[in-house]
């Protein structure tokens, strides 16, 4: 459970950039996905964990909790993320990124009451997109690899996937010593984002396992790029907004 703490951020996240950028040709796509029988294999079975529990919990959360109360726990995860962002922001030498993110966790764990409040926002410091150490491989020149899919953690690719135990080094939910009370936490968490992608479910179209692939691998070039990716004429853009989960 530890570890799909990361991967259903990755998803949400896919969703979300998919939604305001072309998904990739067929062929480009399977050229990156060697394994693919591997994978729908897991795919069927992570889609089925997810049909009947995930989903059904996350549809609880929603209709449980208020959405100032949703709200602020989401804010709360974001706000420990941050410590993971300074971490690659330094690695990647991103001063500004690593002063901006260092003093939105300072503010909000201090004036936002452990982080329910983004105040920091409110005084001009954006939240990123997020880094994680498989962005700061990529910048050191480490390749992708091929397109995976994990049991019970679902899209990755075998750098990102390498990745995941230094991620974990700085995710203070995960160094909490009693077992009881860190699954819990973290099991809170999944559930929180599961329960944002029940809207974005409506996106999703055709081949489910080819849309999501392509969604996962758009959103890895985005983040390693810090939002900036080719457009169909072989220039720059970085017009994708900001997502902030």
């Amino acid at each position: 459970m530890r570890l799909i703490y990361l991967s259903v951020r990755q998803g949400l996240l896919a969703l979300a950039l998919l939604m305001s950028t072309p998904v990739l040709a067929a062929d480009d796509a399977t050229s990156e996905d060697p394994w693919e029988g591997f994978n729908r294999t897991m795919f069927t079975f992570n889609s089925t964990l997810d049909r009947y529990f995930m989903r059904p919990l996350a549809i609880g959360y929603t209709a449980v909790l208020p959405d100032p109360v949703e709200v602020g726990v989401d804010n709360v995860f974001a706000n420990l993320r941050e410590l993971t962002n300074v971490f690659n922001d330094v690695l990647q030498w991103k001063w500004d990124a690593a002063a901006n993110d260092t003093a939105r966790f300072l503010i909000n764990s201090t004036v936002g009451l452990a982080g329910v409040f983004d105040v920091a926002g409110h005084f001009g410091l954006r939240r990123s997109d997020g880094e994680d150490f498989g962005q700061t491989l990529a910048v050191w020149g480490v390749p992708e690899g091929p397109y995976v899919i994990l049991p019970f953690l679902g899209p990755s690719t075998v750098t990102r996937t390498l990745s995941i135990p230094m991620d974990l080094d700085t995710v203070p939910v995960a160094q909490i010593e009693d077992a009881g009370a860190r699954y819990g936490v973290l099991g809170l968490r999944l559930v929180s984002m599961r329960a944002q992608l029940l809207p974005l479910e409506k996106s999703m179209s055709g081949d489910h396992y080819v849309f999501i692939r392509s969604a996962y691998l758009q959103n890895r070039q985005f983040l390693i790029n810090d939002g900036v990716v080719e457009d169909d004429f072989g220039g720059a853009s970085d017009d994708y907004g900001d997502y902030d989960y």
